[in-house]
């Protein structure tokens, strides 16, 4: 599974970027960052010792369900839904639609990180 890289930046030069890169004034390389965190602490809240454990968990088990995953972690299914939601905003987490469930997938359980 390939890491991820992530770059740290206030919000208002991630914008900036956007907006650069959506007027075709910046290209980015393929080594930059994807995926942006407005500060260390935002960072430190997703990507905590418990959730980076969830995401080798759902690499390993590859479970079919946010149910099994909570069967599989013991952790409540409401709780899990929202950490997993959050982390899909993100990038690193992602949530397929399989029939009448929701399939979680780990994009990366290994991480990169770019201060700006």
């Amino acid at each position: 599974m390939k890491s991820i890289i992530i770059g740290i930046m206030p919000q208002d030069q991630i914008r900036k970027r956007v907006l650069a890169i959506a007027r075709g004034d910046y290209k980015p390389k393929p080594s930059e960052p994807k995926v942006w965190f407005t500060s260390m602490k935002s960072l430190a809240e997703v990507l905590s010792d418990d959730n980076r454990a969830l995401l080798r968990v759902i690499a390993e088990t590859e479970p079919e369900s946010i149910s099994a995953l909570a069967q599989t972690t013991g952790r409540k299914p409401g709780n899990l839904s929202r950490t997993l939601k959050t982390m899909s905003n993100y990038g690193i987490v992602d949530l397929k639609r399989e029939r009448n469930l929701v399939r979680p997938i780990a994009k990366a359980t290994a991480f990169r990180i770019v201060a700006a």
